[in-house]
């Protein structure tokens, strides 16, 4: 047999090799299933009395102790040096809000052996020397800002651990956190110094999926119906108390 047929004839089998190989490979890695999310959410998941405790439960308590270590004295230095009332009221949500809240992770943290830091970030600690050097109009408007942008990368944090997590103590202070970080935000924007744009734009900046909903308004549309029960049913909750535009603070004492 020729050579030139031989060589033809091998390269036949390792091509056919080659293609069973790839059509066999996402059958064989889907059972398999390392690096998935579900293995990833085991491999980093400890047991503990209060139910699992994942990473992203572990990085939640960590970022609750990061905010509070650079968010209390930015407030503390808003009460003492800002121009405004409203930013005065604004530092004095912030050390009430985060001594709160510092004391309720410092809590959860030694019950589940979380270790926890003792200092700012290096980026936080830049943002405090960003507000230190600043003054007047300057100050008022870089202490709006740049916490408002911290609070809301943190809410959405909050969102995700109060949904997910199985683990108790770390869902409870997602709802207190919820509550102080959702305070803080309506204090700030309160001071007039937010820039809405910016905060929008940044977010689109950071964006991948695009974005959906229903078009633009195209004249008024007609007016909905209102959303109720059916029937002669009288309940018994009742709304959440506050005038609108207010976040109610109150919460039991934490458990130590």
């Amino acid at each position: 047999m020729p050579i030139r047929h031989i060589n033809g004839t091998a390269l036949i089998i390792a091509a056919l090799v080659v293609t069973v190989g790839a059509l066999a490979f996402p059958v064989w890695s889907y059972a398999d299933r390392s690096g998935t999310g579900q293995a990833n959410l085991n491999a980093g998941s400890v047991s503990t009395r209060w139910g699992p405790l994942s990473a992203t439960d572990r990085e939640f308590l960590v970022k609750v102790r990061l905010a509070g270590l650079w968010e209390l004295p930015a407030g503390q230095q808003a009460v003492e040096r800002a121009p405004t009332k409203a930013i005065k009221e604004a530092g004095d949500h912030l050390i009430v809000g985060h001594t709160d809240l510092d004391e309720r992770v410092r809590g959860i943290a030694a019950q589940l052996n979380v270790e926890l830091p003792n200092q700012p970030s290096e980026q936080q600690q830049g943002w405090l020397k960003e507000l230190t050097e600043a003054s007047g109009e300057t100050y008022q408007r870089k202490f709006a800002n740049l916490l408002r942008v911290a609070h809301g990368k943190v809410f959405s944090l909050i969102a995700q651990v109060r949904d997910s997590t199985r683990n108790s103590l770390v869902r409870q202070l997602a709802s207190d956190a919820n509550q102080t970080v959702l305070d803080h935000i309506t204090m700030l924007e309160g001071t007039g110094f937010v820039d809405f744009d910016a905060i929008a734009n940044g977010n689109a900046a950071t964006a991948t999926a695009s974005p959906t909903g229903p078009p633009p308004p195209s004249g008024r549309p007609p007016e909905p119906a209102p959303a109720g029960p059916t029937g002669d049913t009288s309940g018994t909750s009742r709304p959440s108390p506050g005038a609108p535009g207010t976040v109610n603070t109150d919460r039991p004492e934490p458990q130590m």
